[in-house]
């Protein structure tokens, strides 16, 4: 290998400013380098791996051919800085600040309450910041494109999409059934009870400054100069370990091949960067040929397709096969309208803006969408080297990589020729993903046939599917066999048979659902047989028969629409006082902070003198001993300065059951065995790799609840409430059904990974931490615990966090102990930010349950006896699953009356990470087995569910199975409203005929009602302390104990402290939770925050209004600063505690009764959906939500956290699934392989609605409704149960069935079963291990 030249300097702007570095590292990737090197924190880290759009900003670039400069979103965790030569980088500091002037997407985006923890507000600025400036009226649909790769998890897109198209050119944000008006323009209207004005605006457009493009930032000068050097050379950028080159002209680019064979070319780093970071892969030298002029052109000609550049991205190639298709007549180019489809859906348009033809179509992955179709297309593939040109054909051979025809070291990809289609001849593209947008395909397929000319005779048949085996795979003998056959059903038989028989899945293959893509296969193909057959009637009727009718809609994908709706709630009283803001949808009031990237999260705050970083080591074994820890090699990596281990915590290494660094045994993957302090993050995370620990297993080795029960694992005792008489009851019923029921897991998925930067003091062995946490305290206790330290020598600090969901409740204390005893050990501050994948491993989520039932009930519908038991699967250590297993128990009956009731519940032990706290806290599992029964029953009785859940509602005041009493009358309101108003019967009715028309899609409704409870049982959890400050100059700080984790908790405490003090919001501050100014403070979760917090916040301020009354009595007409100026001087104090003793809850479980709750939320939601029953892949028509608010204080911020929830709990209940090996290693640990929703999931037609009731015990009358949306989300896996059992009922399958949570595409489409899985070969399960298996 030649010797490598010294280094180049890199050269590029960023926001406007030029960017010099004389050492650029290959191995810096852009986000990096943003955040530590020029602290431009806006850019937020949240996968590392470009799935979730956390890091997206702007890159600019000039083409000295087109004379034209090109704007695209990147990803900046994937962009290496070297990359960037000659380029212009926009972050979101640059379009706009609160310093400055902020831009008028940031300002719409916060506005439009398009905000909650503000974690993802960056990215999703940069989005449609960048989509504006190439497009600055852009259509709806281009919004949702520039949205589909960006993740959110708190507000559920819909006021994103809001935001984004107040820039369309005809706004759309209210715009109902195509109309262009809304149905509500006016601002409120009269509601049934007359008295009662509803509005339905959250915000005003007339504030919002216009967008004005000739304002924009220019394009550095000194760039396009550059760009236009004749005498342009190669630059060499030599790093630590590695090297990266970059060639100017294609010959240079030859040599360097030919000198570096091994070296990868790298051009958007989408394949190359993942499989550095997360496979460990490492390349010494890297050649990157970007924008070179040789690799970007278009050649297309009329008759013969079109060449491509293997430099062009694939948004470019977008744009180019766009062009074409609008140029050319349609039977021309059948294979760019497939590609056309699957570039819509592939990926996010960050990655489809970096990566590449050329790198898409050489690396082949398995889950190539294009690749297939180009084979299927008969694209060829223009190799280059030194020794010359040479083409060769994109087929089978080459997607499968046969050694033959595979690419020599020294040749690179030139081009990509894609031929017009011909009259007589079909391509299709299809594919199924968990979610339909930035998904990897299940299987997808390229199909094309060629017939004989006016003939249905199959000339040439091509047939290619992606993530079937380890490479794209071609039914090479399958095509052989079927060509002179006539395309007919009984060609089809043939084919489905023959493509089963050659295309083999073992049962155990890597990514498991093998029956799934058996089914598939087949599925798909007889997708395009449809297809294929449709083209032939278009082009000759007479001859080519069409499809039967009620098979037409089989052909079609689920089309991505713009979201429509309407939030509707009570408007504010007229004789409100102008200035007193409860009540108004008053803006989250860190919304603009959050959009200009300003506001501070853990990791943002600037680096503190000497700190190091710290990285974990974590089990690999479920259940193992420990014999050795060798830290040798890592102690001598550069830059570590420490290994800590259990044997470095100087205090209590195992605190309430709770395991800080694992010793002696490891009871889990991902527990924690030792971790490394180091200079810099890097260096800590390699030095990991050189940890070696050596174990020995133990057995048994729990995974499933099923293994639990079988060994008697338990982590608490049963949990048990009964009412009436069971036994005897089940005697005089006319049916009993049993079942079971399984709910899987869920990640919290918060944007912000665990973050926490722990500081030791000089004196008195003070610690100091900074934390994302929901529990302050708690976090305070584990610290001064580890560290053998009392409590007032901890202090804990927490500003806000980028989402939490009750995964931020108990699991930072853990962490931050942990990271505290490598403070403490170093002596030097540390920075501990969990990586997505150890966050998703180390800290575990929602409790999967599983469910058993037995129900006694007539033949009306009636239910007269249940017997239910619950088991939870807790992990390995208590947390908090023995209250996880009460909620269940407390909340099981919904909202139902079941006069003999028997209900028990177990937390299971296992070894998993320990599962936590999520928003609903076990309700949402439980109501799946609730709604699941309920739902069998009217099965036998041949009612509809929404009958029997009515038949069995509670209906006027009454007990609840544990003995409290309350009044349901809001929750019939709630019910008869939502059933009115979302027109339940009527769209029934119309499903019912779109189904007898529609043999292979299918829609079914559900409408759920609910009783959720907030707050806890035991009333010392319920209390909450606040401190009020008044300064001379007549501001105020508010503190209270209650932490901001997106749910807008600062702004309800600010409307608090406005109407209390009767001042305007202007003059209130909030600056952090901490445990030095309000102690012992209760968690933040259980909907009760504003609860407690407000009666904290409101008692203190009304103190102070009663020492300040002496002093306004005698100046009633001064103002606010008179009388705050006159109180200093009388020596009145000026600042005061509050405090609010608490719900006074109770639970006596030993008498099985008690009033655990302090009062109800009640709501019922209705959803439509549309089942394709051929993929299983399903869509959200329409969504109705009513939600007793009684008084919201902030409209906005309620229906905000509704939302949220909702598509949260949609997520739960549908497409997010957690996936273990049997072995208890989680696999789902990253956007790659867990799908939360993003804005393609989200209802096309979504309408909130806040019903009035009465609530006198908490503040205002108010309720907390943090956590109820999540239930709402049950309404969409029972209208997917609606739609299956109408295909069930069609195909004369069982009419009671189980469809267990979630409720994927993979048991949608089983559930559906018919003549293709029927045609699957079936594996006996006991001849193999599953590569996957559910732990509940």
């Amino acid at each position: 290998m030649p010797s490598l030249p010294s280094s180049d300097e890199l050269i590029f702007f960023v926001n406007g400013r030029k960017v010099v570095e004389k050492s650029a590292d290959p191995e810096m990737n852009l986000l990096f380098y943003l955040r530590k090197v020029l602290h431009l924190t806006g850019t937020k880290y949240g996968c590392g791996s470009g799935g979730c759009g956390a890091c997206t900003v702007m890159v600019s670039r000039y083409d000295p051919k087109t004379k034209k400069i090109r704007h695209y979103p990147v990803t900046a965790c994937l962009v290496p800085i070297c990359s960037l030569y000659g380029a212009a980088v926009t972050t979101v500091e640059g379009i706009g600040s609160i310093k400055t002037r902020i831009h008028p997407v940031q300002e719409r985006l916060a506005k439009c309450h398009g905000t909650q923890c503000g974690f993802c507000s960056p990215g999703m600025a940069m989005s449609i910041y960048t989509l504006l400036r190439n497009h600055p009226e852009p259509t709806p649909e281009q919004i949702m494109e520039a949205l589909g790769g960006n993740l959110c998890r708190c507000t559920g897109y819909r006021p994103i999409i809001e935001s984004g198209n107040t820039f369309c050119m005809a706004s759309t944000v209210c715009q109902m059934k195509g109309s262009g008006k809304c149905c509500m323009d006016q601002e409120e209207r009269s509601s049934v009870k007359g008295q009662e004005k509803i509005c339905t605006k959250l915000y005003n457009e007339d504030e919002f400054q216009p967008l004005d493009p000739s304002q924009e930032p220019i394009f550095p000068p000194e760039l396009i100069r550059m760009a236009e050097d004749p005498s342009k050379r190669r630059l060499t950028f030599q790093g630590e370990r590695t090297t990266w080159m970059t060639p100017v002209t294609l010959n240079d680019l030859l040599e360097l091949k030919a000198n570096y064979p091994k070296a990868p070319l790298v051009m958007g780093n989408t394949t190359v960067g993942p499989g550095i970071k997360f496979k460990d892969e490492f390349h010494p030298v890297f050649i990157s040929p970007f924008g070179l002029p040789e690799l970007y052109f278009v050649d297309s000609t009329d008759n013969g397709g079109v060449t491509i550049g293997a430099g062009y991205s694939l948004a470019q190639l977008n744009d180019t096969l766009h062009f074409i298709v609008s140029e050319q007549p349609k039977e021309k180019t059948k294979t760019y309208r497939a590609l056309l489809t699957h570039l819509r859906t592939l990926a996010g348009v960050q990655i489809r803006s970096m990566a590449t033809l050329g790198g898409h179509v050489v690396s082949r992955p398995n889950f190539s969408d294009l690749n297939p179709i180009l084979a299927a297309g008969n694209a060829t593939i223009k190799l280059i080297s030194k020794e010359g040109e040479r083409q060769i054909p994109l087929d089978g051979h080459f997607l499968e990589r046969l050694p033959e025809v595979d690419l020599k070291s020294e040749e690179i990809v030139l081009s990509v020729y894609i031929p017009h289609s011909t009259q007589w001849h079909f391509v299709s593209g299809l594919r199924l993903a968990q979610r339909q947008e930035n998904a990897f395909a299940i299987v997808n397929a390229g199909m094309s046939v060629k017939f004989e000319d006016g003939t249905d005779t199959i000339k040439d048949l091509k047939i290619f599917y992606g993530r079937v085996g380890p490479t794209v795979v071609s039914a090479n003998q399958t095509c052989k066999q079927l060509i002179g056959r006539q395309w007919d059903d009984q060609m089809l038989s043939d084919a489905c048979r023959l493509v089963l028989d050659e295309i083999y899945i073992p049962p155990g293959a890597e990514g498991g659902m093998v029956e799934y893509k058996r089914t598939l296969i087949i599925s798909l193909l007889f997708k395009f047989y449809l297809k294929v057959r449709r083209g032939l009637n278009k082009m000759d009727p007479q001859k080519f028969p069409d499809i039967p009718e009620n098979f037409m809609s089989a052909v079609d994908n689920f089309p991505i629409g713009t979201p429509q709706g309407l939030q509707m709630f009570q408007c504010v009283n007229p004789y409100q006082p102008p200035q007193d803001p409860v009540g108004h949808p008053m803006m989250h009031q860190s919304a603009i902070k959050h959009a200009t990237g300003e506001a501070v999260y853990v990791d943002d705050m600037p680096p503190v003198a000497q700190e190091l970083f710290l990285a974990v080591v974590t089990s690999t074994r479920a259940h193992a001993k420990i014999i050795a820890i060798d830290v040798s090699e890592a102690l001598a990596h550069p830059g570590v300065v420490d290994v800590i281990t259990a044997e470095d915590v100087p205090g209590d290494n195992n605190h309430k059951g709770e395991i800080l660094y694992a010793q002696n045994e490891v009871i889990c993957v991902g527990q924690i065995v030792c971790t490394v302090a180091a200079d810099t993050y890097a260096h800590a995370k390699e030095a990991t790799k050189k940890v070696k620990v050596t174990y020995e297993d133990i057995e048994p080795r729990i995974i499933t609840i099923e293994q639990a029960l079988e060994y008697n694992s338990f982590l608490s005792d049963e949990k048990k409430i009964e009412q009436g008489n069971v036994e005897q009851a089940f005697k005089h019923v006319d049916q009993i059904i049993e079942g079971e029921i399984h709910v899987e897991g869920q990640e919290h998925f918060y944007m912000e990974t665990q973050t926490i930067l722990a500081i030791p003091k000089e004196e008195d062995k003070e610690m100091v931490l900074h934390v994302g946490t929901q529990f302050p305290t708690r976090v305070q206790e584990f610290v001064a615990a580890a560290l053998n330290i009392p409590e007032n020598r901890v202090a804990c600090h927490m500003k806000r966090t980028g989402g939490a969901f009750g995964g931020k409740l108990s699991k930072p204390a853990l962490l931050g102990a942990v990271c505290a005893v490598a403070a403490n050990k170093t002596g030097r501050p540390i920075r501990f930010v969990l990586e997505r994948g150890d966050d998703m491993l180390i800290t575990a989520g929602r409790h999967p349950l599983l469910g058993k039932y037995k129900i006694g009930f007539m033949n009306n519908g009636v239910i007269k006896a249940a017997d239910v038991e619950y088991y939870i699967n807790g992990g390995c250590t208590p947390e908090v699953s023995e209250l996880v297993i009460e909620f269940v128990v407390l909340k099981s009956e919904n909202a139902y009356h079941v006069p003999n009731y028997r209900c028990r519940g177990r937390a299971c032990k296992t070894n998993l990470p320990s599962n936590t706290a999520f928003r609903g806290f076990g309700f949402p599992q439980v109501s799946v087995v609730v709604e699941a029964y309920i739902t069998a029953v009217a099965s036998q009785c041949n009612l509809l569910p929404e009958e029997v859940r009515e038949i069995n509602m509670y209906k006027r005041i009454s007990k609840t199975t544990y003995k409290q009493t309350f009044n349901p009358e809001p929750l019939q309101r709630c019910w008869k409203e939502c059933l009115e108003k979302s027109s339940f019967y009527a769209r029934k009715r119309d499903a019912e005929e779109f189904n007898k028309n529609n043999y292979w899609k299918k829609r079914g409704l559900a409408v759920v009602p609910m009783k959720y409870t907030v707050a806890l049982p035991e009333a010392y959890y319920n209390q909450a302390a606040a401190l009020v400050h008044i300064y001379m100059d007549g501001s105020v700080l508010v503190i209270h104990g209650g932490c901001e984790i997106g749910q807008g908790l600062y702004t309800k405490m600010i409307q608090v402290a406005s109407r209390e003090l009767n001042i305007p919001i202007s003059y209130i501050h909030t600056s952090e939770t901490s445990t030095v100014t309000v102690p012992n403070a209760s968690f933040t979760a259980g909907s009760m925050s504003t609860d407690i917090n407000g009666r904290a916040v409101q008692n203190a301020c009304q103190i102070l209004m009663a020492r300040l009354q002496p002093v306004i009595r005698k100046n009633p007409e001064g103002s606010w600063e008179d009388w705050i100026a006159k109180a200093y001087k009388e020596c009145i104090s000026l600042s005061t505690t509050g405090y609010f003793k608490g719900y006074q809850t109770h639970m006596d479980w030993e008498k099985e009764e008690g009033e655990p709750f302090p009062y109800f939320v009640y709501g019922a939601a209705c959803s439509e959906v549309e089942v394709d029953c051929l993929t299983g892949a399903h869509k959200l028509l329409r969504t109705d939500i009513f939600m007793d608010a009684a008084f919201s204080i902030n409209p906005a911020l309620d229906i905000g956290q509704i939302e949220g929830a909702f598509i949260q709990g949609m997520g739960l209940y549908t497409i997010e699934e957690l996936k273990y090996s049997p072995e208890g290693v989680l696999y789902s640990r990253g956007p790659e392989d867990y799908k939360i929703p993003t804005v393609t999931e989200i209802p096309e037609e979504f309408y909130v609605t806040l019903v009035r009731s009465r609530n006198p015990i908490a503040i205002y009358s108010s309720k907390g409704l943090g956590e109820a949306g999540m239930f709402m989300g049950n309404s969409v896996i029972f209208a997917l149960h609606d739609a299956v059992a109408a295909a069930r009922r069609e195909r004369g399958l069982a009419n009671t069935f189980t469809l267990n949570s979630p409720a994927t595409p993979e048991a949608i489409r089983m559930a559906c079963a018919d003549q293709f899985t029927d045609m699957i070969p079936r594996d006996d399960p006991s001849t193999f291990t599953p590569w996957s298996i559910h732990v509940s």
